[in-house]
């Protein structure tokens, strides 16, 4: 079983209302069984939503978006259900949307909402790296040994 987050393949759950469906991996997927989440949407935050960033705060990683509003609670609730699902179907592998401030691995924007790229996970990826899962995104699922 994989996570993929919905918005890959096209359920219209990203921030601005849209999906990104990508047909290199819907064929990757076509014969694997997979849940599509969306951590956001599962900590209780409406489609669509104001652009999220991470940012720190007195050295705390916060999660706020572009009107300065702190939305961390919605981003951690949302990670604590996705590891819900890991736990009840055993799951090791996920696909997840880059740069996002949930799913983004390896690359996420820098909290200055001006579309410059820093080294870092979004929250659930990065709650789902502690917790064992192989997290990939839309540009290396292909590297996946499964």
């Amino acid at each position: 079983m994989i996570l993929v987050s919905s918005c890959l393949i096209g359920l219209e759950t990203r921030y601005n209302g849209e999906g990104t469906r990508d047909d290199s991996l819907m064929e990757f997927l076509k014969d694997k069984r997979f849940i599509p989440v969306c951590p956001e949407q599962l900590g209780g935050l409406s489609t669509p939503r104001k652009p999220c960033e991470i940012q720190f705060h007195d050295g705390e990683e916060k999660i706020i978006n572009i009107d300065g509003e702190d939305k961390t609670h919605f981003f951690i609730k949302g990670a604590n259900e996705v590891l819900k699902l890991v736990k009840e179907f055993d799951i090791k592998y996920a696909i997840f949307k880059e740069r996002s401030p949930s799913c983004g691995k390896g690359k996420i924007y820098d909290g200055s909402f001006s579309s410059t790229l820093i080294s870092g996970d979004g929250i659930a990826a990065k709650m789902l790296t502690e917790a064992g899962v192989k997290v990939y995104n839309e540009n290396n699922f292909k590297e996946m040994k499964l």
